[in-house]
C-alpha cells in the first residue's frame, strides 16, 4: 500500500499541468495520458493476479495426481486376452438302419458319466448325480404345482444323460452342388451361400434358450419320460433339475409330446417328408402326438434360435447352434437357413 500510494503521488506530480502550485490542477492532454496510464497498470495488476491463481491451482492438481503409485502416474494394467481355439465340427454319419426311419433315430442308451459341454466353452458344467425324480414312471402327464419364480444362469449345463437333437441327420436327396471344403470337411448345401448376420428370433416369454436356469417350473409344466430318464417340457421348452431347479437342455430325440408349441411352423425336408419347427427343434407327427426328431440336412427355416454364434470356416460364415451348422442362404428374396450336411474329407 505504501507502494502504491508513493507510486501516485510522484505520477501526479509528473502530470499536473506547468505553472501551478496545486496538485489537482491538470491540462488536459495530460489528465487524459494520466488515466491510460492509471488504467493500464491495474491491467497489468489483474492478469498478474490471475495467472497467479491459476498456475496455483495446476501445482495444487499436479501435486494431488503424483499422490501414491511410488510417485509416477497410475497406469491401468494391460488386459490379458485369452486367444480362442478353434472347434473343429461334429461329422455327421448315416445313422443305421433301424426299423422305423427317423423315428428310432437316436435310441442310444445314455452314457451318464460323460459331462455336458458349455456352449460359452467355460468350465462350469454341473454334474447332477441326482437328477432322477421320484415320480412313477407311467405318470408322464403330472402337472407340477409349483411358482413361475426365476432367475438366469445362462453359462449353466447339466449332465442328465440326455441326447441332443443336433447330430444332423443326412437327407436322401442327392445333392447337385459340389461341397465346400475346409479343414479336412466337407460342408454339403442345397443351395449357394449367401451371407447375412446373425439375429436370433424372440419366441416370446414363455420361451428360454438352452442353458437357462430357472428355480420352479410352472403349473402347466409336465413330465415327459425318455429312455428311462425324466424332463418337464411347457411350452416348447424341455428342463432337466439342477442345483435345486431347473436348467434348460436341448429337446431329447424321442420325446413325444401331445400337441405342439404355440408358433411353430412347418418346414420341408425333401419331396415327401415335412417336419415341425420351434426354437431350434423338430418334430414329427407320431401315432401319440409329435416326437421330437434331429435336424435333417436340407431343412431351411427363417428363424434362428438364441444360443447360436457365427463360426467362420475359410471364406464362409456358417451359424452354429449346438452341433448343428447352418449355412446362410437367400431364398426367394428372403435371407433363410439351411440345415448343412458335413463329412469328413476322407481325400485330404
Amino acid at each position: 500500500m505504501v507502494q502504491n500510494k508513493t507510486w501516485v503521488i510522484g505520477f501526479v506530480k509528473r502530470y499536473r499541468q506547468p505553472g501551478t502550485s496545486h496538485p489537482h490542477q491538470f491540462s488536459q492532454l495530460n489528465y487524459m495520458h494520466m488515466k491510460t496510464t492509471i488504467t493500464k497498470y491495474l491491467q497489468i495488476k489483474v492478469m498478474a493476479l490471475i495467472v497467479l491463481f491459476l498456475f496455483s491451482t495446476v501445482t495444487s492438481n499436479f501435486a494431488q495426481r503424483r499422490i501414491g503409485g511410488g510417485g509416477g502416474l497410475r497406469q491401468k494394467p494391460a488386459t490379458r486376452q485369452t486367444p480362442s481355439r478353434a472347434q473343429k465340427p461334429a461329422i455327421n454319419r448315416t445313422p443305421p438302419n433301424r426299423s422305423g426311419g427317423l423315428n428310432n433315430a437316436g435310441n442310444r442308451t445314455p452314457n451318464n458319466n460323460n459331462p455336458a459341454r458349455n456352449n460359452n466353452n467355460t468350465n462350469n458344467n454341473i454334474h447332477n448325480n441326482n437328477s432322477r425324480n421320484n415320480v412313477h414312471n407311467g405318470n408322464t402327464n403330472v402337472n407340477i404345482n409349483v411358482n413361475n419364480s426365476t432367475h438366469v444362469n445362462n453359462n449353466a449345463r447339466v449332465n442328465n444323460g440326455y441326447r441332443g437333437n443336433t447330430v444332423v441327420v443326412r437327407n436322401t436327396r442327392p445333392y447337385a452342388r459340389p461341397p465346400y471344403t475346409y479343414g479336412g470337411h466337407r460342408y454339403y448345401a442345397y443351395h449357394p451361400y449367401y451371407y447375412h448376420p446373425y439375429h436370433p428370433f424372440f419366441w416370446g416369454p414363455a420361451y428360454h434358450p438352452w442353458g437357462f436356469f430357472i428355480a420352479t417350473l410352472a403349473t402347466t409344466a409336465i413330465i415327459v419320460s425318455v429312455a428311462n430318464a425324466q424332463y418337464h417340457y411347457d411350452q416348447g421348452v424341455f428342463y432337466a433339475p439342477s442345483n435345486g431347479g431347473y436348467t434348460v437342455v436341448q429337446a431329447p430325440v424321442g420325446a413325444v409330446v401331445t400337441t405342439l408349441p404355440t408358433g411353430s411352423q412347418t418346414v420341408v425336408v425333401n419331396e415327401t417328408t415335412n417336419n415341425y419347427y420351434y426354437g431350434g427343434t423338430y418334430y414329427e407327427k407320431d401315432p401319440k402326438g409329435y416326437k421330437v426328431v434331429p435336424p435333417t440336412a436340407g431343412t431351411i427355416i427363417d428363424k434362428m434360435p438364441d444360443g447360436g454364434k457365427e463360426v467362420k470356416m475359410g471364406d464362409v460364415t456358417y451359424v452354429k447352434v449346438g452341433d448343428t451348422y447352418y449355412q446362410p442362404i437367400q431364398k426367394d428374396g428372403k435371407d433363410v437357413y439351411e440345415v448343412v450336411n458335413v463329412e469328413a474329407d476322407t481325400k485330404s
